[in-house]
């Protein structure tokens, strides 16, 4: 039996938050005291935020350092807290200072990746294409495009 907290079985697997339709997802703009808990972050919510902390939204805090992230979220049985620090890397966090952000939850799913949720960027480039090309590729596949033709 493994030991508890043991997540061999989930390596490589994205833990996914079963969010609702019609769920709103904030950002907490500004930094986070990181030590706060479930009961610090809904109070934060409603008094900083000026919203209900279990009306169902996913409201996302990050600390000062930047390569930790809580998410705080009520289901409609209860207050959960997720937790996400990346080993390498920073979140990409709004530049103002007070009140919250709306985003997807696409964006919210970048953003946990580490990808700048602002302008996610294609993962090839014309450069890349165009190397290809060269070394017929292309052609092999049919996309080339010959002047002679």
């Amino acid at each position: 039996m493994r030991p508890r907290g043991d997540r061999r079985d989930l390596e490589g697997v994205a833990v996914v938050i079963p969010m609702p339709a019609g769920c709103r997802v904030w950002i907490a703009t500004g930094h986070t005291d990181m030590r706060r808990g479930m009961q610090g972050l809904a109070l934060q919510v409603q008094e900083q935020l000026k919203r209900d902390p279990h009306a169902g939204d996913l409201y996302i805090f990050r600390g000062r350092r930047g390569d930790l992230a809580k998410i705080l979220w009520h289901d409609g049985l209860g207050l959960s807290l997720y937790a996400k620090r990346l080993d390498r890397g920073r979140f990409i966090w709004p530049s103002a200072t007070e009140g919250a952000v709306s985003i997807s939850a696409a964006q919210m799913a970048y953003m946990l990746e580490g990808i700048d949720w602002r302008n996610p960027q294609l993962t090839w480039s014309r450069r890349a294409l165009g190397e290809r090309e060269k070394l017929g590729v292309g052609r092999i596949l049919g996309r080339h495009k010959s002047p002679n033709l």
